[in-house]
């Protein structure tokens, strides 16, 4: 489902990445560990397209992501991979079933459709009764399976989550972990997570650690 081979990034005259050769198949879970500063975060930025690489090349379900146009590769991201972030990055003037159906608004999905998606991905996730509920009358938890949800909005190959349970308590991080393989079983997705939680990440089906721009063998 990815490829990535020989991917390098710098910042100025720091080597973020050093080459990085990335593979994972249909429905694998992977958990990405290291130290801050690792790059962990810089190859997931680049694997979901939200960063360009200096050098190498990045397949995606066939796709050879960065031979596209800018909007041909904007469409791609938007129908084929779905994002999940520490801190949600839901707008705070929308209600959760809105904040879901914005990736298939974008997608130009008629309305009607779009919140009938959104309102059947919240009530498979729990959040039946928090359809009409803004952002700030969330918990945290909540936020973060509303984030989920609008991930899954396109039905997307790919789900890249970085530090999805970051700033949650242990009990809430449990129940989002489990909650990718549950969706992996539904859905089939590739789901890839940057993390800095050990035991956590175990629950993957790999684990790969990086170490100074790479993978430690």
């Amino acid at each position: 489902m990815i490829e990535a081979t020989d991917i390098r990034k710098s910042y100025g005259s720091l080597l973020v990445l050093k080459g990085i050769d990335f593979r994972a198949k249909e429905a694998e879970v992977i958990s990405i560990v290291g130290a801050s500063g690792a790059g962990k975060s810089s190859l997931l930025q680049i694997l979901g397209t939200l960063s360009r690489p200096d050098s190498g090349r990045v397949i995606i379900d066939g796709t050879d992501l960065f031979s596209l146009g800018s909007n041909a590769l904007a469409d791609f991201r938007n129908r084929k991979i779905g994002f999940v972030f520490q801190f949600h990055h839901l707008l705070p003037e929308f209600t959760a079933k809105e904040n879901v159906a914005i990736p298939a608004l974008i997608a130009k999905e008629s309305t009607a459709r779009a919140n009938a998606r959104a309102e059947e991905l919240l009530v498979s996730l729990g959040l039946g009764e928090r359809l009409d509920h803004k952002p700030s009358e969330l918990s945290g938890g909540e936020q973060q399976r509303v984030a989920i949800a609008r991930a899954l909005m396109n039905n997307p190959s790919v789900i890249l989550a970085d530090e999805p349970s970051g700033n949650l308590d242990t009990t809430t991080k449990r129940e989002i972990h489990s909650l990718f393989f549950e969706l992996r079983e539904r859905y089939g997705q590739t789901i890839i997570i940057v993390t800095h939680d050990r035991e956590l990440a175990s629950m993957s089906d790999r684990v790969l650690e990086m170490k100074d721009g790479a993978f430690l063998l």
